[in-house]
């Protein structure tokens, strides 16, 4: 049960952390919109898909990887 525990945090933290990556994008590059008026991707999966990007390809993105570091932190 414990180790549920620390998994549920994990993965709430990996998805405030993607979130918060695709709003700093949105806010950069707004999420382009459908012919029917949604969004093509949302804040989420935008977050997710760039945090993946830089995850994988660490050695390429190290400046990427420090900026998305900083949105995690409050200060």
């Amino acid at each position: 049960m414990h180790s549920l525990k620390k998994l549920i945090a994990l993965w709430t933290l990996a998805f405030c952390w993607a979130h918060q990556v695709g709003e700093w994008l949105v806010e950069q590059h707004p999420i382009p919109l459908k012919k029917h008026g949604r969004k093509a991707k949302s804040i989420f999966r935008t977050g997710l898909d760039y945090l993946r990007q830089i995850l994988l390809n660490l050695d390429s993105h190290n400046h990427q990887y420090i900026q998305v570091l900083k949105l995690l932190s409050c200060t």
